[in-house]
C-alpha cells in the first residue's frame, strides 16, 4: 500500500471528506503514474478522483465492526514511533 494513503476506517470522529478526497488523490496519483496530470488528461484524472472518493465514501459508510473506535492522536504517535525505529540512524 501506498504510504501516503492512511486507513480511514473505524474512528472517532469519523473520517472528513477532505481525508476521503486526500485518499482518492493519493491512490489516482499512484496508479496512473502522475502527480500533476497534462492538461490532456487533466479531466480524466480529476473525474477518476472524484469517482474513488465517492465509491470510498460509500465504503466507509457501509463498514460494520464490533471494534471499539481508534483515536487519531494513539493512531499517530504510533505511526511516529515506527517511522522513529524505519528511519533511525
Amino acid at each position: 500500500m501506498c504510504r501516503n494513503i492512511r486507513p480511514l476506517s473505524n474512528f472517532e470522529p469519523p473520517a472528513t471528506q477532505d481525508e476521503v478526497q486526500a485518499a482518492a488523490l493519493q491512490y489516482v496519483r499512484k496508479i496512473s503514474g502522475a502527480t500533476h496530470p497534462s492538461r490532456a488528461n487533466a479531466e480524466a484524472f480529476d473525474r477518476a478522483v472524484a469517482e474513488v472518493a465517492a465509491a470510498s465514501a460509500r465504503l466507509l459508510a457501509a463498514l460494520v465492526t464490533t471494534a471499539p473506535p481508534k483515536d487519531r492522536e494513539v493512531e499517530a504517535e504510533k505511526a511516529r514511533a515506527r517511522a522513529a525505529v524505519r528511519y533511525a540512524r
